[in-house]
């Protein structure tokens, strides 16, 4: 996964604007409206967006409609699995823990 996959999500608004892409293609301005912001703002975060490959654009007339682009989610997902792993075995072995000292407070 690359770092700036996680730089370019840790702004709010660009957070916000990922959220908002999750239900589909948003223009600029639809964007800008949903987030209350203006218009110049919502394109610079939507770069930034774009810089780190987690949103495409594609030109219709003069709207510039973005979407997510899916790998890079893949990517992190694939990186957050391997602390799944780690949390699920210790989770385990706290079970197991747990189990035996129950049985040990019950004779």
């Amino acid at each position: 996964m690359k770092t700036t996959t996680l730089n370019a999500l840790a702004e709010p608004n660009r957070l916000q604007i990922i959220e908002l892409l999750r239900e589909g293609p948003l223009t600029v301005g639809e964007i800008a409206d949903r987030l209350h912001l203006r218009q110049p703002q919502a394109s610079k975060h939507l770069k930034v967006l774009s810089e780190a490959d987690l949103v495409e654009v594609r030109a219709d007339a003069n709207r510039r409609i973005y979407r997510l682009c899916p790998e890079p989610f893949m990517e992190m997902d694939a990186w957050l699995h391997t602390f799944r792993s780690m949390w699920e075995d210790r989770f385990d072995r706290l079970s197991d823990y747990l189990n035996q000292l129950k049985k040990s407070d019950y004779p």
